[in-house]
């Protein structure tokens, strides 16, 4: 087998752990606490802000946006929270979805085997339904940092072929083809935290002189803002279909993200140096997956204190542009 052949493997394999693992532990999470989420939601979103703060710790439970996201979609089709309620979940739901690409940043190698026989044991000998839906969660938290660890292995002989260091240059010094990379990635695997888990990695091999990033911060910028386009995928397929206020709910996560990552695209170099300032010193490759990790948390948090208090206007802006189908009024 080819040395090519053998990579792109591997890095199907090791997106494919990643992928299996976050689903399998969203979905034990949510089958451990879905309802008391589900309760949460409802009795605590009465102002912007606690419907953020809402968003935050339902997803940061859940590990995925998405998840929040599309229940939220789901109360406002069934009249159970209203327009606004909604848009500020979600403002709250994108910065707790930037809990995952922390853990990612955290070298856990040496521990993945002990958390995979933790979870599996807990999930074989527990009597009670939630304890057992938790053990599998941590199972599949061990089997998402499996994945990123042959993402890793797969990765290191690719960035030593020249088409890809050519390939990761024009992306390094052409910062919309970063964008519409990472965009365009998220859009197909659906899931931020997977491309991002790969972004981290990918930009964590070293160039040719051995010691800086074959990509660097100001690359993986761009391409951490498409992937945080691409990731309003799953909103706007959940909410096809749906009442009017579910669309707008979903215009409204895209309004968010792609008005954040083009301001964050025009700051570029502002936004390099603010994330390098927050994260830890030391050498590029050491540091690189927590500075994007951070990046990530500094984007989506800058964005929700923005358009937190500009609830209203985010409101009005999703009415136009999902109005009122005539016959309804």
């Amino acid at each position: 087998m080819g040395e090519g052949v053998r990579a792109a493997f591997g890095l199907a394999g090791g997106l494919a752990l990643f992928l299996f693992g976050m689903e399998s532990m969203s979905r034990a999470l949510q089958q451990a606490a879905g309802e008391r989420m589900r309760g949460f939601l409802r009795r605590i979103t009465r102002t912007p802000l606690t419907g953020a703060l809402a968003g935050l710790l339902v997803t940061a439970v859940l590990q995925s946006s998405s998840a929040t996201t599309v229940m939220v979609i789901g109360f406002v089709s069934a009249g159970l929270m209203e327009l606004p309620q909604a848009v500020a979940v979600v403002f709250g739901a994108n910065v707790g979805t930037t809990m995952t690409a922390q853990l990612v940043a955290f070298r856990l190698a040496d521990w993945v085997f002990p958390i995979l026989f933790a979870g599996v044991l807990v999930w074989l000998l527990a009597r009670r339904e939630r304890t057992r839906q938790l053990g599998l969660a941590v199972f599949s938290f061990g089997l998402l940092f499996d994945g990123i660890e042959v993402l890793s292995g797969a990765m290191a002989p690719l960035a030593e072929h020249p088409v890809f260091l050519r390939w990761m240059t024009q992306v390094r010094h052409t910062p919309l083809l970063g964008l519409l990379l990472g965009t365009g990635m998220t859009l197909v695997v659906q899931s931020s935290s997977a491309t991002i888990a790969v972004l981290q990695r990918a930009a964590q091999q070293a160039g040719p002189d051995g010691i800086h990033s074959v990509l660097g911060l100001a690359g993986a910028l761009p391409i951490l803002l498409g992937d945080n386009i691409g990731t309003t995928i799953t909103a706007v397929l959940a909410a096809v279909g749906q009442p009017t206020d579910a669309r707008r709910t979903a215009a409204a996560h895209c309004c968010f993200n792609l008005s954040g990552s083009v301001v964050c695209l025009l700051t570029l170099p502002w936004m390099t140096r603010l994330v390098e300032a927050i994260s830890p010193k030391g050498p590029e490759l050491e540091v690189l997956a927590r500075q994007i990790a951070n990046a990530h948390t500094l984007f989506n948090l800058l964005c929700t204190l923005v358009w937190l208090p500009l609830t209203p206007v985010m409101v009005r802006l999703v009415c136009k542009l999902v109005p009122q189908p005539q016959s309804s009024r």
